[in-house]
């Protein structure tokens, strides 16, 4: 039986689709378009990092940030993980989830409920971040991911706490990106069906900066805040 069909992409403008990235359930949902899994993580603040731990699977949330082809996940120098990138030149195979819920899309019949999504799925091989340098540009990333700018107006790690910060890079080679978006697909017979159906939209809303009541007089909400 013939296999799923790999969308065609233009040069240098995606990622190669492996046997691992093309999705055998609804592969029409699935892009290998750069500028779209760049998006997608940009837009994101927790990733699920999995692993094997043991011969069991291990999927643990944490902080990521990207620079460029690379993304940088944030942890412990105590974190099992960790220690495990750390301890030879192989690395840590690792799977990187980031996703996005749009919309509770809600059908007439229970088995069509769904949502509209956007999520990216990266393979590939997690390494200790050991130089000093590159390590401090992986903290000010993780940093500004979070709230662009604020790596500037913050006081960077000290020896001390940089020794017990680790930092993995993965680089983004074996990369996919899917997303369903759209209305409900109820089937024909149901159409007369007296339920409602619909998309709720999902979106993420910024409150107004609550600030730390020990903050020195005078200081004001950063304009980097306020433009969120």
């Amino acid at each position: 039986m013939q296999g799923p069909q790999r969308p065609q992409q233009r040069p240098n403008t995606a990622y190669t689709p492996t046997e691992r990235t093309v999705p055998t359930r609804a592969p029409q949902r699935a892009s290998y378009d750069k500028d779209l899994v760049h998006a997608i993580l940009d837009e994101g603040y927790v990733c699920h990092l999995g692993f094997v731990r043991d011969g069991a699977p291990v999927v643990l949330p944490t902080l990521y940030g990207r620079v460029g082809e690379v993304l940088y996940v944030h942890g412990s120098t105590g974190s099992r993980p960790l220690r495990t990138a750390g301890r030879s030149d192989q690395g840590l195979p690792v799977c990187v989830t980031v996703t996005h819920v749009d919309g509770l899309v809600l059908a007439r019949s229970a088995f069509h409920h769904s949502i509209n999504y956007r999520s990216v799925v990266v393979h590939g091989t997690a390494y200790d971040v050991t130089d000093p340098e590159e390590k401090r540009q992986a903290l000010d990333a993780l940093v500004d991911h979070v709230v662009p700018g604020r790596s500037a107006d913050s006081r960077p790690a000290d020896k001390k706490e940089l020794a017990a910060t680790a930092v993995l890079r993965i680089r983004l080679d074996e990369v996919s990106a899917k997303a369903r978006t759209g209305g409900v697909n109820d089937e024909p017979e149901d159409l007369s069906l007296p339920h409602w159906a619909g998309v709720l939209p999902v979106r993420t809303a910024y409150g107004a900066p609550e600030p730390s009541p020990d903050l020195a007089p005078g200081t004001e909400v950063p304009g980097y805040l306020t433009a969120l």
